[in-house]
């Protein structure tokens, strides 16, 4: 009885959307693109994301983009 309690309350959580309506994924956007890299600088997957393969490669463009543009850096090796 008490598992089948946990399953219904685990299935009915929603999980909130990476990126909200009203956003766009842009290079410019730094405090967004911020959210989606590691600590060290790299570019998280999409698992860890929850973002559709199509906002991935988005997110991974406009990343790649505001590193050339030095707004955002290669590594973080702040200690």
């Amino acid at each position: 009885m008490k598992q089948a309690v946990n399953k219904s309350k685990r299935a009915s959580r929603r999980r909130l959307p990476p990126i909200r309506s009203g956003e766009t994924i842009d290079f410019k956007n730094i405090n967004l693109l911020r959210r989606f890299i590691s600590e060290q600088g790299k570019i998280l997957s999409r698992r860890m994301n929850r973002l559709t393969s199509k906002q991935q490669r988005l997110m991974t463009i406009a990343i790649k983009r505001a590193r050339v543009l030095a707004l955002l850096p290669f590594l973080n090796n702040e200690n």
